[in-house]
């Protein structure tokens, strides 16, 4: 308990001045009987001295009161309520951090637990491009495939390269999945140069209209013997429906800038040197004129030297990634 000091007070008995004579005629026209002699009373306010302080208090304070000080004797003693709201402060601070902390917890939760299902997508990916792509042009029988120079052999040969084109769309989803950065905060956009651009717009566009100048010239006669319609789009129709489709793919990589716009005409390539080969198979069956086989070996050559050119430009992607690293973490170092 704090013990209290306090000086006796004096009291001093005045008598009520005359601006008040007024008042007590009007409690006389009031018919108070008798009205006794107001007293105005001095009370001289002593200062208060604690001798016991809580655990809160760095210091001895002493309140006084004073008569001017009146209810602002507490204006100046706020070393108590400032100390608590600095205790107040500290501890909202605190609980800011912990909760900043077990908000990063929870979110680096779910990142790891992305990362984990990467693993098996790096043989996923490659699993269903094999089955959807190489299997059954390897292994498929062509008379399961061909029966003649009709419109149901150029329907299943388009059926089989949707097939594969299905299995190349989640193959490329799958990679741009696992390309992606492995903070999800951070953007993985990645913008190829205009020159890489422009030379696979330079060899999409070669690889498609060599077969449609052949298709031009025999109609106009200038290639003999002239092939007919059916027999050419049996033969090439297929090819030119999918390069179709690679322009497609590749543009909306570019303009999504995502980081499998390296990865996208190397997969389409691939397949199309085997899509190729097996025209020259149904050329043998159709008994195609020489100009048509030697356009189909023209058009494998072109495109074994544009996977070749894609390869070289994959090394030459890896060695500038490995450079810009290398002066990112110099200028760190620097700095």
């Amino acid at each position: 308990m704090a013990s209290l000091a306090r000086s006796p007070s004096a009291m001093s008995i005045t008598r009520i001045p005359q601006g008040h004579s007024k008042s007590l005629q009007l409690l006389k026209a009031s018919k108070v009987p008798y009205v006794l002699p107001f007293h105005r009373i001095h009370i001289r306010r002593s200062p208060v001295c604690c001798t016991k302080f809580p655990q809160w208090e760095p210091s001895p304070v002493t309140y006084a009161l004073t008569e001017k000080a009146g209810d602002k004797f507490l204006d100046k003693s706020s070393e108590l309520f400032e100390t608590l709201r600095s205790e107040s402060s500290d501890s909202r601070d605190e609980a800011s951090i912990t909760k900043a902390e077990d908000r990063t917890d929870t979110t680096n939760q779910p990142v790891a637990q992305l990362q984990f299902l990467k693993w098996p997508l790096w043989l996923l990916g490659p699993s269903v491009l094999l089955g959807t792509g190489m299997v059954p042009t390897l292994w498929l029988p062509i008379s399961t495939i061909f029966i003649g120079p009709n419109v149901v052999s150029l329907l299943s040969l388009i059926g089989l390269d949707c097939i594969f084109n299905l299995g190349c769309t989640l193959f490329l989803l799958m990679a741009d999945y696992c390309a992606k950065s492995k903070n999800l905060g951070q953007a993985s956009k990645s913008k190829p140069p205009v020159s890489y651009q422009f030379w696979n717009l330079v060899a999409t566009l070669t690889g498609l209209a060599i077969p449609l100048m052949m298709l031009f010239g025999s109609q106009k006669g200038y290639l003999q013997p002239q092939l007919p319609f059916i027999p050419y789009a049996v033969l090439l129709g297929p090819y030119i429906l999918l390069l179709s489709v690679q322009m497609l793919t590749e543009m909306l990589t570019w303009h999504w800038e995502s980081p499998i716009w390296l990865v996208t005409p190397v997969v389409y390539e691939a397949y199309r040197v085997l899509q190729l080969m097996r025209g020259l198979k149904l050329g043998v069956e159709l008994s195609a004129p020489a100009w048509m086989m030697h356009t189909i070996r023209g058009l494998v050559c072109w495109w074994v030297l544009i996977l070749g050119v894609q390869l070289m430009r994959v090394a030459w992607f890896a060695g500038f990634t490995a450079r810009a690293q290398r002066q990112l973490s110099s200028a760190s170092a620097g700095a």
